[in-house]
C-alpha cells in the first residue's frame, strides 16, 4: 500500500489549507485512514482520523479548526484546515490502518510540510 499525500506549504496565521492523501496499491480495503503530524523535536500525534463508516477521532488542539473527510471509492482521505495558527507547523504524515491486504499495515505516506507563519 502507497500513500501519496499533497496540500502542504506556507500559509499565514489565519489561513487555510487542505491536505489530500491518495492510497494505492494491493489491497482489498482500508477500514482506518488518519493524519498525524510531528514537529521539530516532538513526538508524532494524532491530528485526525476517519474510519470507513465516517467516524471520526481529532486531537484536542484541532478540534473545531480542522475537518476530515474521506471518498471510499478513490480510495482518498482530505483534512481542511481552517484557522491555523504557528503551532500547526510540522510535517503532516497520512496514515492507513486496518487494511485488508497480505499485511494490515499501518501505513504511511511520505509527509507533506506545512508551515504557518505568525
Amino acid at each position: 500500500v502507497q500513500l501519496q499525500a499533497s496540500g502542504g506549504g506556507l500559509v499565514q496565521a489565519g489561513g487555510s489549507l487542505r491536505l489530500s492523501c491518495v492510497a494505492s496499491g494491493s489491497f482489498f480495503s482500508i477500514d482506518a485512514m488518519g493524519w498525524y503530524r510531528q514537529a521539530p523535536g516532538k513526538q508524532r500525534e494524532l491530528v485526525a482520523s476517519i474510519t470507513r463508516d465516517s467516524r471520526t477521532n481529532y486531537g484536542d488542539s484541532v478540534k473545531g479548526r480542522f475537518t476530515i473527510s474521506r471518498e471510499i471509492v478513490d480510495n482518498t482521505v482530505y483534512l481542511e484546515m481552517t484557522n491555523l495558527r504557528a503551532e500547526d507547523s510540522a510535517v503532516y504524515y497520512c496514515n492507513a490502518a486496518r487494511v485488508l491486504a497480505t499485511l494490515p499495515g499501518p501505513y504511511w505516506g511520505q509527509g507533506t510540510q506545512v508551515t504557518v507563519s505568525s
